[in-house]
């Protein structure tokens, strides 16, 4: 299964130039490479060199590229609505409208990019895929999609079952459902087929996430100190939803001691100032980027100490919120929420304390 590499940063400090440059490091050293830029806009690829389309064409030894077009993405997904439709309904009602008369809505750029990664992944017919995204939270935030959906799905079904509709319909819910679809749904049988693969697919995407083997990300900064606290917060930000931070990219500038301090224990490396077009210059100071990097775990669960620690560096206590509703707690931080569904050990139990040490969350219960 390929590995996704993503690069996290502030807009100007070189994440495109530095991810072309990984692209064909990583081609170099024999993996199979897709290079994937998230914007459509031509930056990318005057940087390049060419003008890469919409499906994935060679530049390269290894290498291949292809650029996101949002549009093409939703249309093609449109047409796999419209089958499931008519694979689980006895009358389709989508088959008239089309996909290119469809309008893009703000946000589904992401979920449509998540589903292109998912996709190539697959495929199998890579072993490197380099995204080049926007960079910040929106980076984030798509990544973080199946951690948010399968907290939706979990929480809104418990709240129908148990709520006085859900009962009052659950009778009626086997023959309705009969005479609609083609397959027969009841109350204690949410979990059917067509939920069963969506439910599959988050549950695999939380998992690719989490697992730096499948996933990581590298911060990149220059000397800038507002690039610096903004890699910072990136940082932080990207334990949220469990992804995986293996180091710093310190771009056109020197190592110096308050960049180790402040990113401790990442691996820092600096990349010297290169010429245009100059990429092996840049791609032999690149580290190996598919090494998997020692580096804290974002969240520990210890039942036997009752302890839940969370690794949220470039936060401190004041930015940090706590709240527990029944077996879940609530962690907010970075301008994003993290629930965490406790282990039965800890399911139930209120916090006893809470602090924040070493760049740790740590939750007493």
């Amino acid at each position: 299964m390929a590995l996704i590499l993503t690069f996290l940063g502030k807009g100007g400090v070189g994440r495109t130039t530095v991810a072309i440059a990984a692209a064909k490091q990583l081609a170099n050293q024999g993996s199979r490479v897709l290079l994937i830029a998230g914007d459509p806009s031509p930056g990318f690829g005057v940087l390049l060199g060419i003008s890469p389309g919409a499906v994935p064409q060679e530049i390269g030894a290894n290498l291949q590229v292809v650029q996101l077009q949002s549009t093409v993405l939703l249309e093609q997904g449109w047409e796999e609505v419209k089958k499931l439709e008519e694979e689980y309904l006895r009358s389709p009602t989508l088959k008239n409208v089309y996909g290119q008369e469809l309008g893009l809505i703000a946000g589904m750029d992401s979920a449509l990019a998540l589903k292109a990664i998912r996709e190539y992944r697959d495929s199998n017919d890579y072993d490197v895929i380099v995204y080049d995204g926007a960079g910040d939270l929106t980076t984030i935030r798509t990544f973080g999609i199946p951690e948010v959906t399968s907290w939706y799905v979990r929480r809104f079904r418990d709240v129908v079952a148990d709520s006085d509709i859900g009962r009052a319909i659950s009778p009626f819910i086997q023959p309705v459902t009969s005479a609609i679809l083609n397959v027969s749904w009841s109350a204690d049988n949410f979990a059917s087929e067509p939920t069963n693969k969506v439910t599959g697919m988050i549950e695999e995407g939380k998992a690719a996430v989490s697992d730096p083997s499948q996933m990581l990300a590298y911060l990149v900064t220059n000397d800038d100190p507002a690039a610096i606290a903004t890699a910072e917060y990136l940082w932080g930000s990207a334990q949220q939803i469990g992804l995986t931070v293996g180091g710093v990219l310190f771009n056109q500038a020197s190592n110096h001691e308050e960049i180790i301090n402040r990113f401790a224990p990442l691996n820092i490396t600096s990349l010297p100032k290169i010429n245009p077009g100059d990429w092996q210059g840049l791609i032999d100071a690149l580290p190996n980027l598919k090494q998997k990097p020692s580096v804290p775990k974002s969240i520990t669960i210890d039942s036997a100490a009752k302890q839940v620690r969370l690794f949220l560096p470039g936060f401190d206590k004041k930015q940090v919120k706590l709240t527990q509703y029944g077996p879940e707690i609530t962690i907010e931080a970075g301008d994003q929420r993290r629930n965490i569904l406790l282990p039965s050990p800890l399911s139930g139990k209120p916090v006893t304390g809470a602090k924040f040490q070493d760049g740790y969350l740590i939750i007493s219960f």
